[in-house]
């Protein structure tokens, strides 16, 4: 019987599901927005599109939609930390003709073999025409 080639222990991460909890592939999805394909259009796209590089560990991105008035001089991810899951429960504004909006999630994710949560309440304005994680709103 002839030997069936090997597979490959990884298939390529642009044709899995988006972390995001769309139904797209994450390489037509998300991953487009990571290349600088495209932008968000609206801020809950944005919120999605950076739970998404939180999943896939893209710092860069999530460096570059932050605000330039509260990003951090430098962003390291815990690579212990594996996100995985993203529930959006509202949003408020941050359409396609505002400058502000708020997007209210829960974001899971696994560490050392425990499960979490982080809720939040996370505001975007438009910064330069493109959306932009601004900071958590903690008055709720």
């Amino acid at each position: 019987m002839p030997k069936r080639p090997a597979r490959r222990a990884t298939a390529d991460p642009s044709t899995r599901l988006c972390p995001c909890g769309s139904t797209e592939p994450y390489g037509g999805c998300c991953g487009r927005l990571h290349r600088r394909e495209t932008t968000a259009a609206t801020a809950e796209q944005l919120m999605r599109s950076r739970f998404s590089a939180f999943s896939v560990g893209d710092a860069d991105y999530l460096s570059r939609t932050w605000h330039s008035t509260t990003r951090p001089a430098r962003l390291t991810l815990d690579p212990r930390q594996h996100w995985t899951r993203l529930d959006v429960l509202g949003a408020e504004q941050g359409g396609l003709f505002d400058t502000t909006g708020t997007v209210e999630f829960r974001a899971h994710y696994r560490e050392s073999g425990q499960t979490n949560t982080v809720y939040e309440r996370s505001r975007f304005v438009r910064e330069d025409g493109q959306w932009v994680y601004l900071d958590a709103d903690e008055s709720h």
